[in-house]
């Protein structure tokens, strides 16, 4: 197997631990030098250090908000592009994120080659193929800590999880049976 085409540095501002980790681990396996942080003001000191190329920036940072975020980042690391993720899609939040700077905006679950894709989108470098095999078990486990993440800030409420998830009950109870999807071990 050979090495991935280094693609410089990126800066994951995510602060679900879980969520962050596959992420950030699926991102290295794919060239990138990734720098997590979970909170906006770590986030800006750690652009301010790092110089970083690219940024992945949730929506929902705790009590911080992404969106003011992103042209702070941009006054650090003028020329760093900056990728939205919010599990919270709508049309005006993704209007005001490319308005505030974002290149690109992405709903969760999403899987590390399609955040690959909206980052490299205008460089000269075009990403090399990824097998379909390993980018199905990412996109699976990001789905389940969706899901996870969604029924905990519902209390624990299905059908109110169901509700923001846009499924039927019955449909997320049956995934809610199943064990999580682990990730393949890398060779």
């Amino acid at each position: 197997m050979t090495a991935p085409e280094p693609r410089g540095g990126l800066l994951l501002v995510e602060d679900d631990a879980v969520f962050a980790g596959v992420l950030s681990r699926a991102l290295k396996r794919r060239g990138f030098e990734v720098l997590c942080t979970a909170t906006a003001a770590d986030a800006l000191q750690r652009a301010r250090e790092v110089q970083p190329r690219y940024a992945v920036v949730d929506l929902k940072l705790g009590e911080d908000s992404g969106l003011a975020l992103i042209p702070a980042l941009l006054t650090e690391v003028p020329s760093l592009r900056v990728l939205l993720l919010t599990g919270y899609a709508s049309i005006a939040t993704a209007v005001e994120a490319i308005k505030r700077g974002a290149h690109d905006y992405l709903a969760k679950p999403v899987d590390a080659d399609t955040v690959m894709r909206a980052l490299l989108a205008g460089d000269e470098a075009t990403p090399e193929p990824i097998d379909a095999p390993e980018t199905m078990l990412p996109l699976r486990r990001l789905e389940w800590e969706h899901i996870q993440r969604t029924l905990h800030e519902c209390r624990g409420n299905i059908s109110e999880t169901a509700r923001r998830l846009g499924m039927h009950r019955r449909t997320l109870q049956r995934k809610l049976e199943k064990h999580p999807v682990r990730e393949r071990p890398c060779h």
